[in-house]
């Protein structure tokens, strides 16, 4: 059984950098982005709490793309 495919949207989030990046993949695969996004961009640390929040903000592409019709 394939893995369900996570996305996470840059533009649902405040930021100091308006930002349209939104990345989509496996949850690990989306996850390590996403950080290596925060961190170049957004000028976030590498930290396990970031990893955390991150992780909670993931959305399966499926109800993501929904909610986005």
């Amino acid at each position: 059984m394939a893995e369900n495919r996570k996305v996470i949207d840059c533009r649902r989030f405040p930021a100091d950098k308006p930002c349209s990046i939104v990345i989509s993949g496996t949850e690990d695969d989306v996850l390590d982005l996403a950080v290596l996004h925060a961190k170049t961009v957004h000028g976030h640390q590498d930290t396990p709490e970031l990893r955390e929040q991150i992780r909670s903000m993931l959305q399966d592409e499926d109800a993501a793309t929904a909610e986005a019709a």
